[in-house]
């Protein structure tokens, strides 16, 4: 049984309660420190004030203060929602360890906790509630929070509201239809991840019409960036590499595969080096094991998939290594933040190549499906409801993509379900919101394909990305095009005879004019071949004589971007250097030219044709699908709302054969265990 903390008086010095409450004071007496960090007081004031707040601020730059701090300062309790039971675990550590009066309540607690946290809530004995969003869709609690006035509410993660957003969450949405019951608190929305239209979004979505904006920080002067292309064959020797260097440790890799981080965690062992690897696929205990053990120091390496790093309050990490291309900027710039949060110099590596680009499309082509897809059940829905199982036999399509359509179809509008779980034709208009955020996801790999290949400072690429209007917009002096002699993974070499040539041809042909990048490479760089015209642009934009524009214009209603060559100066370039990957490059060339770009995904088979070939996986995964599909009719229920993707695929993946084993795997929460684990068990015994 989950322990219940007992009940505390109000911690807090006399004089610090209610909306005059010195902030400064609560600073100093209550979190102990003695100022405050960038634009945390501007913030703070203003939330206190009673006025909504969007704030988007890096990772380790102090957010969650800026609800705390107000919320306390404010009367009554403070809401606070959070889509990760880690997360909320280590804030409410940290908050009663300051003698606050904090609680929780997820899926990871059992029954009677939740009651003690609601009792205690009800009686205006907590200072601060966390609850994780699903919690607002049980019937009667956004209600029984209703009956007190709140004096805050903080909505966490924030960008995962948004279909724009880099981690989009269905459950988020919610949020919008039951905030009106918690007014007049006012609302404070946090992430450290938004661009412009993801900021504009969540205002949207939240129905903040005017809050206060602050949208800053997202430089950071203690961490060099650096971007090498490389293949996957060799990117384990070069991770190693890395690492087997002290000072380059603590350090955080991220793998876009679960067996890539098992792989490369026993490639470091080997090496003596302090590693382990986390995924999904892990069971709990091992996962909060690896957790606690890079927190103390008792592991230096953890490799581990996007899985890792929320709630990790690590401020030592000396080097974070991407071996791979991430999804989005927004997913990369997240997870570089957790380097050097101390202050300290730090670093970021990302390697990358085509073959990453390809796995991520399509993986995004399964998750997003061509609205031919969508469209071929939509049509297919008359003015009546039309049971599921009966839609699934006249659309003639293998269940794993009937699944993926009702799924978006049911979150942008284009169906519902009745009281007996048929699905209802919904608005129309499904298409256009699905066209977008679709052409939004591939456009998020493309951005990311772009900051990857890109030239010139790479920190004023992310803060152009994400619209850090108050920032000053001066190269870092840190990164790989501001400082290639400090690089750590990347060689340069002195530039060769026919280099030099072409670099004098780029420059005379640009003169004070400047030239588009791709007609610029068809005049001078065939010869020499894509990868080392852009060395040699590269060389040139770190020798100070080239900068790249980012340029576009419109042909049949879409817009297109391309990029235009500048000189700057008046210097030219006898010498400079250019990247040393001469062992690899013609392999790389041979890659590049075999792979489409982002977003030129082949399209699925016609859903009119006669059924494909069975569902992809294990016999285990195609039993449980089949089985959530009947649930899902059941219980009148999309099937991502009885078990996720994810959450399905790491029970296949692990096969407990104990309800105390289901309840460990990735996603399952004591709900599931209660409600489903017998059936899920009689299903493995009999696929296995």
């Amino acid at each position: 049984m989950t322990a219940v903390v007992p009940h505390r008086t109000d911690p807090r010095p006399a004089g610090t309660r209610g909306p005059q409450a010195s902030l400064e004071g609560l600073l100093r007496d209550v979190f102990h420190h003695d100022a405050f960090r960038g634009p945390q007081r501007d913030v703070c004031e203003a939330v206190a004030r009673g006025e909504d707040v969007l704030l988007v601020m890096p990772t380790g730059a102090g957010k969650s203060l800026c609800y705390q701090l107000p919320g306390l300062a404010r009367e009554g309790t403070t809401l606070v929602v959070s889509p990760l039971v880690a997360l909320i675990e280590d804030q409410v550590a940290k908050l009663q360890a300051l003698g606050l009066r904090a609680e929780r309540i997820h899926s990871g607690r059992d029954r009677m906790a939740s009651r003690e946290v609601c009792r205690r809530y009800l009686a205006g004995d907590l200072d601060f509630l966390f609850i994780a969003p699903e919690r607002l869709a049980v019937a009667g609690f956004p209600e029984m929070l209703a009956k007190r006035p709140l004096g805050l509410v903080a909505i966490d993660e924030a960008h995962c509201i948004s279909h724009w957003g880099h981690d989009f969450r269905p459950e988020y949405r919610m949020l919008g239809q039951r905030l009106p019951l918690f007014r007049p608190a006012p609302i404070v929305a946090l992430t450290a991840t938004a661009t412009p239209a993801v900021q504009d979004d969540i205002c949207e979505q939240l129905a903040l019409p005017k809050p206060r904006r602050f949208i800053q920080g997202f430089r950071r002067d203690n961490l060099a960036l650096e971007v090498l292309s490389l293949l996957p064959t060799r990117r384990a020797a070069a991770v190693v590499d890395l690492l087997s260097k002290p000072e380059q440790r603590p350090a955080i890799v991220y793998t876009n595969t679960r067996a890539g981080t098992e792989d490369l965690a026993g490639a470091l062992l080997k090496k003596k080096i302090r590693a382990a690897a986390y995924h999904a696929g892990m069971p709990a205990e091992t996962r909060e094991s690896v957790q606690r053990g890079f927190s103390n120091s008792e592991i230096d390496v953890v490799v581990a998939t996007v899985a890792f790093g929320m709630g990790i309050d690590k401020g030592d990490v000396r080097l974070v290594v991407h071996a791979g291309i991430p999804q989005s900027l927004e997913g990369y710039y997240q997870e570089i933040g957790r380097a050097g949060r101390d202050g300290k110099p730090s670093r970021a590596v990302l390697f990358h190549s085509y073959a990453d680009v390809r796995m991520h499309e399509f993986l995004l082509a399964k998750s997003y499906p061509e609205l031919e897809v969508l469209d071929a059940v939509y049509t297919r829905i008359g003015p009546r409801p039309i049971p599921q199982d009966v839609l699934a036999a006249d659309v003639d399509m293998d269940g794993e993509s009937f699944e993926k359509a009702l799924d978006q179809l049911f979150i942008n509008g284009g169906i519902a379900f009745d009281a007996e779980g048929a699905v209802l034709r919904g608005d129309p208009a499904f298409r256009k919101s699905y066209t977008a955020q679709r052409a939004h996801r591939f456009g998020q790999l493309k951005a990311m394909l772009a900051f990857a290949d890109g030239h010139g400072c790479r920190m004023q690429a992310i803060i152009r990305h994400f619209g850090d209007a108050a920032d000053e917009g001066g190269p870092c002096g840190l990164c790989d095009a501001c400082r290639d002699g400090d690089c750590i993974a990347k060689r340069f070499r002195d530039a060769s005879t026919e280099e030099s040539k072409l670099a004098a041809d780029l420059l005379e042909e640009i003169g004070e004019r400047s030239r588009p990048m791709g007609q610029l490479f068809r005049r001078f760089g065939e010869a020499l071949g894509r990868d080392a015209f852009a060395h040699v642009v590269d060389g040139l934009v770190r020798r100070g004589v080239l900068a790249v524009e980012q340029a576009s214009f419109e042909k049949e209603g879409k817009t297109v971007a391309f990029q235009r060559l500048r000189r700057v100066g008046t210097g030219g370039a006898t010498r400079f250097t250019v990247l040393d990957d001469s062992p690899r490059s013609a392999v790389i060339r041979r890659e590049k030219a075999a792979q489409k770009s982002p977003g030129e995904v082949k399209k699925l088979p016609d859903p009119k044709r006669p059924r494909p070939a069975p569902e992809s996986g294990s016999r285990l995964e195609v039993a449980l699908r089949a089985w959530r599909r009947e649930e899902a009719k059941t219980a009148r229920l999309p099937a991502f709302r009885i078990l996720t993707d994810r959450t399905l695929a790491a029970i296949a993946e692990d096969s407990p054969a104990t309800l105390e084993a289901l309840g460990a795997c990735a996603g399952v929460g004591k709900h599931i265990v209660k409600k489903y684990g017998t059936t899920i068990l009689e299903i493995i015994e009999a696929s296995c």
